[in-house]
């Protein structure tokens, strides 16, 4: 008889700091408990670049260090906002640099789930998908869970 070899899955989380962020990860931890899988929370930034022009260059290196200490604790806030009680021994915080859809869409190829909330810190008001959402929707590697968040940061009860 063959054995199977049982694979954890991976469910990829986009953050941002956002309260939809946060209700995403939230969603993606109880999806994970869920089915086994494992839960990566990925910060993506960039060094701003010219209007419409992917981030090609790196940020100085002194600046760069002072942000990613800040992105880090942006994420750590996050992780401890979705797990107040405790942190799961499956979930991955990750730092990435280049542009958040980007980086979510490249993330996709890996995973089984890719979450990300309606929108982020960037949303136009009124707007229902923001733009990173819609990018990782129409590009990503694997199925896309969307998750709106209501005005308090938690997730709809649908």
């Amino acid at each position: 008889m063959a054995s199977k070899k049982i694979e954890r899955g991976l469910v990829v989380v986009g953050v941002d700091g956002s309260a939809q962020s946060v209700a995403a990860l939230h969603w993606a931890a109880r999806y994970a408990a869920a089915t086994g899988a494992a839960v990566r929370a990925v910060l993506a930034w960039h060094y701003p670049s010219a209007a419409a022009q992917p981030p090609v260059g790196l940020a100085p290196a002194s600046v760069r260090t002072e942000i990613e200490a800040t992105m880090q604790g942006v994420l750590n806030d996050a992780v401890a906002q979705a797990f107040p009680d405790r942190s799961p021994a499956e979930l991955e915080a990750r730092l990435s640099y280049g542009h958040p859809a980007q980086v979510l869409i490249d993330e996709s190829k890996e995973a089984d789930l890719l979450v990300v909330g309606n929108s982020g810190h960037g949303a136009f008001t009124g707007m229902l998908v923001g733009s990173v959402s819609n990018h990782c929707v129409t590009s990503a590697f694997c199925p896309v869970t969307v998750v709106r968040g209501t005005e308090a940061g938690d997730e709809t009860s649908r």
